[in-house]
């Protein structure tokens, strides 16, 4: 069987990498594959990537870079994404690689207004999330755990908002048949989402939010985390995993 991709735009920081694992083992964990079915491209570190045939999809990671600086790295990823979406691949985006679709797609990538979204927050379904198959049976609000300064600002044309939070309007768009992208993090969760919150402490209160307040209100997001699990179920990626 092809493999599924896990395209690394970055990596967690060393002392969070240290005590939970990496961005790999967490997108692994939340869609319950096995480490054979997967192949890691770094392309962070110059990796290139396989044509879009030769995988069965893909998810993109977070990072701590920003899509706005048009590295090399990124751009060329943002071009493999659009190859990608013309043989209708499934995609995952998450975060930074959310960001990063949207941009390929034709959207609008910035620092989001009102500084950055950090924490466990209360997510909003929208109207056509009712329909959607990724998300129809999700609650109207879940939560999920947000760490980001750039957002989506302006979805791709024809891509479709799902759900938004108080902060940012496009938390999860729909690109289209076999493409998602999500602002907050389905893989991570509430032990990492402390850590990203003791690391960021110093930058919360130069910025005017309280970081033990935002720390004591991390909780677990099971709605969140099956997102990932479900996406692997619908494109047929965990059945491998489900005959281990």
């Amino acid at each position: 069987m092809k493999p599924v991709l896990i395209i690394r735009t970055g990596r967690a920081p060393d002392n969070i990498r240290g005590r939970h694992g990496d961005f790999p083992h967490w997108f692994r964990l939340g869609a319950q594959l096995l480490p054979q079915q997967l192949r890691i491209i770094d392309v962070a570190a110059g990796e290139a990537l396989p044509a879009p045939q030769q995988v069965a999809g893909a998810m993109i990671t977070g990072s701590a870079a920003m899509v706005t600086e048009r590295a090399a790295w990124s751009e060329r990823t943002a071009g493999w994404i659009r190859n990608a979406m013309d043989v209708e691949l499934p995609l995952f985006g998450v975060c930074y690689g959310h960001q990063l679709m949207a941009h390929a797609l034709g959207g609008r990538v910035d620092y989001l207004p009102g500084g950055r979204e950090i924490g466990t927050q209360p997510i909003e379904l929208l109207d056509d999330a009712t329909s959607d198959p990724l998300t129809r049976d999700l609650p109207a609000t879940f939560r999920a755990h947000t760490t980001h300064e750039q957002s989506v600002l302006e979805p791709p044309p024809g891509a479709t908002v799902l759900a938004r939070s108080l902060r940012d309007a496009h938390q999860l768009l729909r690109h289209g048949p076999q493409a998602i992208s999500s602002q907050f993090h389905p893989e991570f969760n509430a032990d990492v989402m402390r850590a990203y919150i003791k690391r960021k402490h110093v930058d919360m209160q130069r910025e005017g939010a309280d970081p033990h307040q935002v720390f004591g209100n991390v909780a677990a997001t099971p709605l969140a985390r099956r997102l990932l699990r479900q996406f692997a179920r619908l494109h047929g990626w965990n059945r491998i995993a489900a005959l281990g």
